[in-house]
This record gives structure tokens, C-alpha cells and sequence, in this order.
């Protein structure tokens, strides 16, 4: 695969991530958070299944487990706490503050993998927080419970597409990778998704949303980040993928009716600039060794 479409694969699935982010929100109304995690990471596992099976015979055992395991925890807790996030904010806040994952990426690909980020690279990553502030209009009041679980959000999942770079790239595999994050998460939350509004008539009211988290933003979104990341650094990852904010903000404007202020289409445009610079740009090319 080549950089350039490694890096538009990453540019779709922030196009639906972000889409996704109103109805990570909507389905509130029927499901409490933890419910929500374990319903569509089971989905998505179910989806992801048939295709991670053909991958088996030529699976390669040697530190497989370990380093899958490391990043299906961090996956876990990440979508835990984002969809914690939610219950307190606004879509378009809890999103931008998720992009601050764009700076705290290439640091913790540094220290993890001594993956040195390039000074331009560096300075885009900075440049995409600064316009995610101007998105958000300052943050204007004071600060929730579901910004600060944002906030922990990006610090998991900067560190989670590190270990995720890390791992596929030294054993690829990416449909039994995204079917471990998805089977380890549902696994995880199932006995506290039993404690809450987890009812027949509730799934069936939230089916619509379930779909769309399930299949789309669960199944797809990260199956396309797991695939393009063997390809690509982590750091030009975190860049590309901040464009989530901006769909997320443009989607709960024509869906829930939030909207943007003058600042807030600056920034937009900032953080558009930056994603698209990032996709086309050159940088250290990979090679994976495994098929």
C-alpha cells in the first residue's frame, strides 16, 4: 500500500468517526455508556469475524499475544471513557478535546518507540490543537466532567495508536487485530453493562444508532486506521484522524443543531489545512516485513 493511500484510509475514517460522534451522543437517550461500549464493540466483532478467520492459518504466534493484549486494554479503556465523555459535554467539545491526542501522539511515539517526529510534523501537530481550541470557541464556561473524560480520552488513544503502529507493523494481521480490540472490549464491559439499562426494548429503541456505531464507527473506522498504520507513522496518524473534530462539529450542527462560531469556522479551516497537509506530505517510509 502506498503512503498516500494509507493516509486517505485514515481521512475516511475520520469522516466517519466524526459522523459517528452525534450518534455516540443521541444514543444516550436509551442506553447508559457502558452498554453502549459493549453492544458495539460485540457488533463490530461479529461484523470483523468472518475476515479475521481466513487470516488464522498464517498467524504468527511469536509476541502476537503480548503486544495485542497491550493494545487491546488501551482500546478498551479509550472507548470507555469517551463514551463517558458524552453524558456532560457537547459533541463538538468532547471531539476537539479528543484532538489533543495530535500533540500527546508524537511524544509518546518518541519515548515509546523512538519514533523522532520532524520538526514540520511537530509544528502541524500544534498548529491542529490550536485551531481545535479555535473550533471549540474557547470552551467557553467552565469545564465538565465530560471535558476532563475527554481529555483522558486523547492521553489513551494517543498511546493507543502508538502500541497499535507498533504492533501491526511488526506482525500485521489487521482484521484479527481489530477483532481482538473489539472481542477484549465487549468482554470487558459485559458484567457492567448487565448493571445498567442494558433491556430488550432499549437495544431495540437504539437500533439506528447501534448500527451506525457498531458497523460503521467501530467495525470500519478502526479497521481502516489498523490497516493504514503499517504504512504510516503514528504521529501523521494522529494529525490525519484529528480532522474527526471538524465532521463531528459540521454533523451536530445539521443534526442536533449546535453551532459554530466565527472562530470556529477559523479553526475549522485550520485543522482542514493541517489534515490535508499531513496526507500528502513525505515522511519516513515503512516497509512492513510481514504480509
Amino acid at each position: 500500500m502506498s503512503r498516500f493511500k494509507a493516509n486517505s484510509l485514515l481521512m475516511l475514517a475520520a469522516v466517519i468517526w466524526g459522523v459517528g460522534n452525534v450518534f455516540h451522543k443521541t444514543i444516550l437517550a436509551h442506553l447508559d455508556p457502558i452498554a453502549v461500549v459493549f453492544l458495539t464493540s460485540g457488533i463490530a466483532a461479529l461484523v470483523t469475524l468472518p475476515f479475521a478467520v481466513r487470516e488464522r492459518a498464517h498467524l504468527a504466534n511469536t509476541g502476537w499475544l503480548p503486544s495485542v493484549t497491550r493494545v487491546v486494554l488501551l482500546f478498551a479503556l479509550g472507548c470507555v471513557v469517551q463514551q463517558l465523555s458524552y453524558v456532560s459535554t457537547t459533541v463538538t467539545n468532547s471531539s476537539l478535546l479528543i484532538s489533543a491526542s495530535t500533540v500527546i501522539t508524537p511524544i509518546a511515539a518518541w519515548l515509546i518507540m523512538r519514533e523522532r517526529p520532524t520538526a514540520l510534523i511537530l509544528f502541524v501537530a500544534i498548529l491542529t490543537v490550536v485551531g481545535s481550541a479555535l473550533l471549540a470557541g474557547g470552551f467557553n464556561g467552565s469545564a465538565t466532567a465530560g471535558d476532563v473524560f475527554a481529555i483522558l480520552t486523547a492521553i489513551c488513544f494517543a498511546v493507543w495508536t502508538v502500541e497499535l503502529g507498533r504492533h501491526v507493523q511488526a506482525h500485521g494481521h489487521p482484521f484479527a487485530t481489530a477483532v481482538a480490540q473489539f472481542m477484549g472490549t465487549a468482554v470487558a464491559t459485559l458484567p457492567f453493562a448487565l448493571q445498567g439499562t442494558m433491556t430488550f426494548p432499549a437495544i431495540v429503541s437504539a437500533w439506528p444508532e447501534l448500527v451506525m456505531l457498531g458497523v460503521f464507527s467501530t467495525a470500519v473506522g478502526f479497521y481502516l486506521q489498523t490497516s493504514a498504520q503499517r504504512y504510516t507513522t503514528s504521529s501523521h496518524a494522529a494529525v490525519i484522524c484529528s480532522g474527526e473534530g471538524v465532521f463531528a462539529a459540521i454533523s451536530a450542527a445539521a443534526l442536533l443543531g449546535e453551532r459554530l462560531s466565527t472562530d470556529g469556522f477559523l479553526g475549522a479551516g485550520v485543522i482542514l489545512s493541517c489534515v490535508l497537509f499531513a496526507a500528502v506530505s513525505a515522511g519516513p517510509k515503512l516497509d512492513p516485513s510481514v504480509p
